[in-house]
């Protein structure tokens, strides 16, 4: 009855051997509690690895029941010591975090000390795609280095090839363009040409009139002509 009062007494949220997951990035907690009404504030340590039979290796965390006496970093957090809630929070999660934990709440007497173990294993989080990730890979596929970490808009505004590569862009817009209206040139002269050729062509092609034939035409009606002129006279002489 003794051994199960105290049991009751004693409360932990989560068995021995009890395994953790967590993502990078985020935050992690492993339960350790104990009854402070009972007991008093008691002397708790987290460590690194398995229990030893006293203390804790690798510590990195410890309580007196009131404050924190030790903390090897401010990534680990303790609950609420008033109540009797030791339990390690552990803040932003690295690959490196993953492992054995070990919490031992030293308890008054021989061989009293409660130990509870926890195994942690971490997984990365996934990663998620930005558009300046994008415009980044892009411009790495296409041949562009970035030394080191910058930001999309500083890489686009200090980047020498990718001004280079607008001012090509222009002459070649330019370039064209002369091209287009060296040949509209071109095919208005050459038109022109032809048609100027052609209307010549047209005008040698007509037959010259002959001076005899206009002769011909015009002597009856001047002889005709002729004619009615020495009548309005009056008076001829014959001439044997």
């Amino acid at each position: 009855m003794g051994i199960a009062l105290l049991l009751a007494l004693f409360s932990v949220a989560s068995s021995d051997g009890s395994r953790f997951f967590g993502r990078t990035g985020e935050n992690i907690t492993l339960p350790c509690k104990y009854n402070k009404d009972y007991y008093g504030a008691l002397f708790i340590c987290w460590g690194r690895g398995k229990i030893p039979n006293s203390g804790c290796n690798n510590q990195i965390i410890s309580t007196d029941g009131h404050r924190e006496t030790n903390r090897v970093s401010s990534r680990y957090q303790l609950g609420q010591l008033e109540d009797g809630d030791v339990s390690l929070t552990i803040l932003n999660l690295t690959d490196s975090d993953g492992g054995l934990y070990g919490c031992r709440v030293e308890i008054p007497g021989l061989f009293n000390d409660n130990k509870h173990q926890f195994e942690v294993t971490v997984e990365r989080a996934p990663q998620t795609t930005t558009s300046s990730d994008v415009q980044m890979s892009t411009l790495q596929t296409a041949g562009v280095q970035t030394p080191g970490y910058m930001t999309t808009i500083n890489f686009l505004t200090s980047s020498p090839n990718i001004g280079l590569t607008a001012e090509q862009e222009t002459s070649s817009m330019y370039v064209a363009l002369l091209c287009v209206l060296l040949g509209l040139t071109i095919l208005v002269t050459v038109g022109g040409a032809l048609i100027l050729a052609a209307k010549w062509r047209r005008q040698n092609k007509m037959p010259p009139q002959p001076l005899a034939s206009t002769l011909q035409l015009q002597t009856p009606t001047s002889a005709v002509e002729n004619i009615y002129q020495m009548d309005e006279g009056g008076d001829y002489e014959f001439c044997p």
